[in-house]
């Protein structure tokens, strides 16, 4: 007999159920890879521009959001891990500016 307290044996994975080698539950965010749309933003931000307006032109045609909504996603992706391992140059190269742009202030 078990103690009210103990939690019941897990059961064994039938049809369709998760394989042994599978995680349990969710990935936590850090484990969990970049999305489609973070992956863009940051493939956009790693390309120069010829000029003004054009950046801003790229982000609503390619990614179909607002300039405003992109550098919110950039800031985000600028303090999260995984964007540093996908992609340490691009994420590097806006905090320094980032920095150098709070220093100026």
């Amino acid at each position: 007999m078990t103690a009210p307290d103990a939690e019941p044996a897990p059961e064994p994975a039938g049809p369709g159920g998760p394989e042994p080698s599978e995680p349990a539950g969710p990935a936590s965010p850090a484990d969990r890879e970049l999305s489609v749309r973070e992956r863009a933003v940051l493939a956009l931000e790693r390309r120069s521009w010829a000029g003004p307006g054009a950046k801003e032109r790229a982000i609503r045609e390619e990614l179909g959001i607002s300039p405003v909504r992109y550098f919110q996603l950039l800031n985000a992706l600028i303090e999260d891990e995984r964007a540093l391992r996908e992609d340490p140059v691009t994420v590097n190269r806006l905090r320094r500016l980032r920095a150098a742009r709070r220093e100026r202030r």
